[in-house]
């Protein structure tokens, strides 16, 4: 195959952002080559500038639902935009969207739309804080939050590519408001509340954790954490921007029958543009400015073009059946390879929920990020390039997940398997 047009963008593109890349996992370090640049998208596939085409699992790391371009979301898109790009002021599609999701989803009340997930995120342990006058967060070994100060603490995703557990230019003293805890542990959550519920406000979780590896959890560990919440008096936040309209309209919390506190959106309700929001009861988010005294604005926020990409994208999954069929779809494409790797007799278990799916090269289920072995990257590595050469992309990184849109059909998803499994086989001679 040929990259030479991929491989002189990538070299300016060195002369003009740090690594190359405007987000570090892009950057192709964890499986070397690269990093091949996108031209367009189209359904189920995307193409890159030296015109490859390829059938993309990456799904823009998940806000592509529906597969790209999706005509609806486009004219949505298109309209919009002859009437301007932003305005710094309140938009009837801003009500539109909101309207929609609080309407279609039991555990929120109202919402504040931010421009990424990571500034939701924020946002909601500010919220949590401001509500409960204490300081302290816990989080999980594993669970990806974004790049937020006193959470990049033993994070996943990019962090985990590299090797490393936490960033540099974080005071100790952020860190040090965080507390760490493994996944699946309930003992260790029941000891460090005793000892620290004064100081804690919250317990931030991804109730399907997918930045490193896809660590299912237990419906009675999550169920658990809001057993001991309220026990407590410490909120629940549920990091939604993954799971979030990706297993269900209303994510992780309606799939577990958990009703966390505050909950965190991204990706999918922008249709493919940025866009991010949380949300609680009208009580928690009286809390927020103007109406409260937890500060928090925008610029973008409610950006017209992400509101109508939203709208028109969640209109669409609120059909009757689409969640059914795209996660009936993603078990069977699983099923294959899964079938493959256990009459082989390899290392390899394949983790699904929903339409998200992660190959891990190891017989057992994996719940936990110690579990993951790094040595096991290596196998991810020959895949991923393999994979390349067959017109099939992946996120390049053995950590990351992979998502079945609506676009993928079922004839692309068993050829893609039996790539997949050709592959695996080369892999294990």
């Amino acid at each position: 195959m040929d990259f030479k047009n991929s491989e002189s963008l990538f070299a300016k593109a060195k002369t003009l952002f740090p690594g190359g890349v405007n987000s570090p996992v892009r950057a192709f370090i964890s499986v070397g080559g690269t990093p091949i640049f996108i031209k367009k998208g189209q359904g189920a596939y995307i193409t890159d500038e030296d015109e490859n085409t390829y059938l993309d699992f990456c799904s823009s790391w998940g806000p592509m639902l529906l597969g790209h371009a999706h005509p609806s979301v486009i004219e949505a898109i298109s309209k919009t935009a002859i009437n301007g790009t932003s305005f710094g002021a309140p938009t009837r599609l801003e009500n539109e969207l909101a309207d929609l999701i609080i309407s279609n989803h039991q555990y929120i009340e109202k919402l504040r739309f931010v421009s990424s997930g990571t500034e939701a995120v924020m946002s909601a342990i500010r919220l949590a804080r401001g509500i409960t006058g204490k300081n302290k967060i816990i989080k999980f070994d594993g669970c990806y939050h974004g790049h937020v100060d006193s959470l990049m603490v033993k994070a996943g995703s990019g962090l985990a590519t590299f090797g490393v557990s936490t960033s540099a230019g974080i005071p100790p003293s952020f860190a040090a408001e965080t507390i760490v805890l493994p996944l699946n542990d309930p003992f260790a959550l029941e000891d460090c509340l005793h000892n620290y519920a004064e100081q804690i406000a919250a317990i931030i979780i991804e109730p399907i954790p997918a930045n490193n590896g896809l660590l299912l959890q237990t419906k009675s560990f999550l169920q658990y954490l809001r057993t001991k919440c309220d026990e407590y008096n410490v909120l629940l936040i549920f990091d939604e921007v993954i799971s979030g309209f990706r297993v269900g309209f209303e994510g992780a919390a309606a799939l577990y029958s958990v009703s966390p506190d505050i909950i965190t959106f991204g990706k999918i309700i922008g249709g493919g543009l940025p866009v991010g929001a949380y949300g609680a009861s009208e009580k928690y988010m009286s809390h927020i400015s103007p109406e409260g005294n937890v500060y928090q604005a925008g610029t973008l926020s409610g950006n017209p073009l992400a509101m109508a990409a939203g709208i028109s994208t969640l209109k669409l999954v609120l059909e009757d059946g689409f969640y059914e069929k795209l996660a009936t779809k993603t078990q069977d494409f699983v099923q294959k390879i899964t079938d493959h790797c256990s009459s082989k007799d390899y290392d390899i278990h394949v983790q699904s929920i929903g339409s998200i799916f992660w190959i891990a090269f190891s017989k057992e289920k994996i719940m936990a990020a110690d579990q993951i072995d790094p040595a096991s990257m290596n196998h991810f590595k020959k895949l991923f390039h393999r994979l390349l050469e067959n017109k099939i992309y992946f996120g390049p990184s053995g950590y990351e997940v992979g998502f079945v849109s609506a676009a993928h059909t079922e004839s692309e998803l068993t050829n893609a398997a039996s790539i997949i499994n050709s592959i695996i086989d080369e892999i294990f001679k």
